[in-house]
């Protein structure tokens, strides 16, 4: 039964997604930390407080969910242009030159091809 845990625990699949959360989870305190300190404060400055909790709708708390809504929107924009497309860009590179490298190699010349071709009629007379 341990032995069991053992190999399940260290499986390639469980330690990648480990390292996937510990990874995840700091970056995700970078980016509420760029959100909340750095955009916020920016959407502050430019057009009043970025605070919409006091929006109320009857008994409904409208506001928060506003917030909320609008820390989603930002926290997705920042991860889009911080990560999405870098990463995209990277793989476009690296596929380029994935394409541009030879896959097979360039034909001989033709004194190379002459050349193999009396050494095979050598061979045959030997």
């Amino acid at each position: 039964m341990l032995k069991g845990l053992r190999d399940f625990l260290m499986r390639g699949n469980v330690v990648d997604l480990a390292v996937a959360v510990v990874v995840g989870t700091a970056f995700n305190q970078v980016v509420n930390s760029l959100v909340a300190d750095v955009i916020t404060p920016l959407i502050g400055a430019l057009g009043g407080a970025p605070d919409f909790s006091s929006i109320k709708l009857g008994p409904i708390a409208l506001g928060k969910f506003l917030n909320a809504l609008i820390n989603f929107l930002i926290v997705g924009t920042a991860v889009y242009f911080l990560v999405v497309v870098p990463m995209q860009t990277m793989q476009s590179r690296l596929q380029k030159k994935a394409e541009e490298a030879p896959s097979a190699p360039p034909e001989p010349p033709e004194e190379v091809k002459l050349l193999r071709e009396i050494l095979e009629e050598l061979r045959k007379k030997a």
